[in-house]
């Protein structure tokens, strides 16, 4: 009989990536497939949803190429978070392009919902600030657009989900959100993890329109149409990207933090007081397994950390890899890029802000701008895990993952502006990896015993900046970010 394997299903913003692991926890094959996206307009950001089901088809077929597809177990799923996914419960079609979590095109819309008591509202029930990022305006901009009397959605035509529910519809044949994207969506109460019937009022989205709600392990269908995998072949875990990377970290316990470095950037957390956290950050159920407590994780996210060294490499006019090396052996010299260019996130949530560079002399040059870029990364992580440190205690060391983990001076540089440890794993997929360990959980495979003693390889940077140091150039981060912010302040 052929050793079982899990097949583990990334599906993110550029592309969709596939493992296939063994019972011994070792990544066997790989497979992926790239992935488009699309900027009709300034601030809107839309993806093909068809685009996405063939791109899981290719990863999947890529992955399994060479291999026994009889000997999978299991499947787990990782997600892009927060796009929306509109459709037709008949025939199955989407209705719209998706909108992606980058898109900014409700930005208007929050506004006129802004007030006190709705903010209010909005966090006390979702856990999270009022913002074009989550789910929740993208619903109502294409109910909107496509059902403005919502006659379809009441009666259950039009289906709305995020990436996990629209692919569990598309090779499952059910409506289903797992727990940890749903309380992305802002329309989650987060503590009964239910649709909260007066956020869907507030937000004009009929309860018939969404998916049914289940735990991270499911019940999911079994999968059909992705071939060469038998029909049939259970999913048995499902997480969002950034829950997916805390999960592969082994971070299981309150006090571990990771960051995952993208695009943007993610930092999360369990914590083991809900109520306790600060403004700025946003409380997200990690996952939910049948009788455990569900896991609630603290988490901060940051617009532009990739995209700003895009952007400076673009103005500079070289690759993202020259900048890199421009960086490497530069001073930043007083120069600070604060990179609001379409507001900041956490801990400020401030759309208002500005994008910056502040403290530029006659002397400035190439090098000074790309290592300034460069730091505004390993800052914006700065504020979120010092907000983390006033709501559940001081984190002592830092789990890191992400493409840019591999630019040692990157990790070097957060080490040292955070003053503590950062672990960054060198494993590149992590978040396929985390889907991969809780299908095995779910299936009986690994018991947790066995998953905690897996082994997670990783590097230590030690912090090396002296302490005075540190604080003048937390010192010098926090005057530009109030400038940044001084138009909402006046």
């Amino acid at each position: 009989m052929k050793s079982p394997l899990i097949l583990a299903i990334d599906q993110g913003t550029s592309a969709t990536k596939c493992l296939l692991v063994n019972e011994r926890g070792e990544v066997v094959a790989r497979g992926s497939a790239p992935l488009g996206e699309q900027h009709p307009k300034p601030g809107w950001v839309e993806q093909d949803g068809l685009e996405i089901v063939r791109s899981v088809q290719g990863a999947v077929r890529a992955c399994l190429e060479g291999q026994d597809p009889r000997a999978v177990l299991a499947v787990g799923l990782s997600n892009q978070r927060e796009s929306l996914v509109v459709w037709d419960e008949r025939t199955g079609e989407p209705l719209a392009p998706v909108m992606s979590w980058q898109d900014q095109r409700t930005v208007g819309m929050c506004d006129e919902l802004r007030s006190p008591d709705n903010e209010q509202l909005i966090r006390s029930r979702s856990g999270l600030p009022l913002d074009p990022m989550f789910s929740a305006a993208k619903a109502r901009w294409l109910l909107d657009l496509l059902d403005a009397r919502r006659t379809r959605s009441r009666a259950g035509e039009v289906r709305l989900g995020t990436i996990d529910s629209w692919l569990l519809s598309r090779f499952g044949g059910e409506h289903l959100i797992e727990v940890g994207n749903a309380s992305r969506t802002q329309l989650l109460d987060v503590r009964r993890m239910d649709w909260d019937d007066d956020l869907l009022r507030l937000f004009g989205v009929p309860r018939q329109a969404l998916p049914r709600v289940v735990s991270s392990a499911g019940p999911f269908p079994g999968l059909k149409g992705l071939d060469p995998l038998p029909s049939g072949v259970p999913v048995m875990g499902v997480l969002g990207d950034s829950h997916a990377a805390l999960f592969a970290h082994g971070a299981f316990t309150p006090g571990q933090v990771k960051v995952t470095y993208g695009t943007g950037s993610s930092v999360m957390g369990l914590v083991e007081r809900p109520d306790d956290l600060a403004n700025g950050l946003c409380l997200t159920i990690a996952w939910a397994r049948e009788g455990l407590r569900p896991a609630h994780a603290a988490e901060g996210n940051i617009r532009a950390a990739g995209a700003t060294l895009r952007w400076m490499a673009s103005l500079l006019e070289i690759s993202t890899d020259a900048l890199a090396d421009l960086a490497a052996g530069a001073s930043s010299d007083g120069v600070t890029v604060v990179p609001g260019f379409n507001g900041l996130g956490a801990p400020h949530w401030d759309r208002a802000a500005v994008g910056l560079v502040t403290g530029c002399t006659f002397a400035t040059g190439r090098a000074t701008l790309a290592r300034a870029a460069l730091e505004s990364i390993p800052h914006q992580v700065c504020d979120v895990i010092e907000a983390i440190d006033r709501s559940a205690g001081r984190v002592e060391r830092v789990h890191a993952d992400g493409g840019p983990t591999r630019n040692p001076v990157l990790m070097q540089l957060q080490a040292d502006l955070l003053g503590r440890p950062v672990l960054p794993s060198t494993t590149s997929e992590l978040s396929a990896l985390g889907a991969a360990h809780l299908a095995g959980l779910s299936t009986g495979l690994w018991s947790q015993d066995v998953l905690n003693g897996i082994s997670r390889e990783r590097r230590v940077v030690e912090p090396r900046m002296q302490p005075a140091e540190r604080e003048r150039a937390r010192e010098t981060w926090r005057h530009a970010v109030d400038r940044a912010r001084s138009r909402t302040k006046q």
